[in-house]
């Protein structure tokens, strides 16, 4: 898959909602090696898509899987659930062509910008292809509007974002060695 996107950040232009005003249902925690990030998860722009990465999360599918594409001032690209895995012999030339086992989903396009730390999924050429990977927005990219599904926002844990390895525009943000999440669960059950 290629994704001309990903999603992590903040800006004054939109408010970011504090992590006490989450609802927990729709609330996806990441624990990285440089700390926790939280994502407000957002039914109601694209609920065919949340509830997709609510079931990988609690399937456990998203728990040890690379950033295999992070381009800095862009997005750092995570969620291949196929090649991601480094404890699956993770392939770099590999990562970001897999997917997970549940079907493709079909566009949930929106006019909800993309702006530092909004989260989208990412999709081959076809815009109905997004299945597991998503990426997080280090900075605003209005030429993604309406072509990508934002289905969250980090609203805490954005400076762990940025600290996530980078990859170079040479190599299209292909990072060796990358970072991961660790874990990755829904507030709702660690409660």
């Amino acid at each position: 898959m290629t994704l001309a996107a990903a999603v992590v950040g903040f800006s004054l232009a939109v408010p970011i909602t504090t992590a006490q005003e989450t609802d927990p249902e729709n609330t996806m925690v990441i624990s990285l090696s440089s700390g926790e990030v939280v994502v407000k998860l957002r039914p109601d722009l694209a609920p065919k898509h949340v509830e997709q990465i609510k079931t990988l999360v609690r399937d456990g599918a998203y728990d040890n899987v690379a950033f295999h594409r992070v381009i800095p001032g862009f997005m750092a690209q995570t969620g291949d659930v196929k090649f991601g895995d480094m404890e699956d012999g993770f392939a770099p030339r590999r990562a970001g062509t897999g997917g997970s086992d549940l079907p493709d989903l079909r566009a949930e396009f929106t006019g909800e910008p993309f702006v530092r730390g909004v989260v989208g999924m990412a999709r081959s050429q076809d815009p109905n292809s997004a299945n597991s990977q998503f990426f997080i927005m280090f900075d605003d990219g209005e030429f993604l509007n309406g072509q990508y599904t934002v289905v969250g926002e980090v609203v805490s844990g954005m400076e762990n974002v940025d600290k996530i390895k980078k990859g170079t525009q040479a190599d299209n943000g292909a990072v060796a060695d990358p970072d991961r999440m660790m874990k990755v669960v829904i507030a709702a059950d660690t409660q």
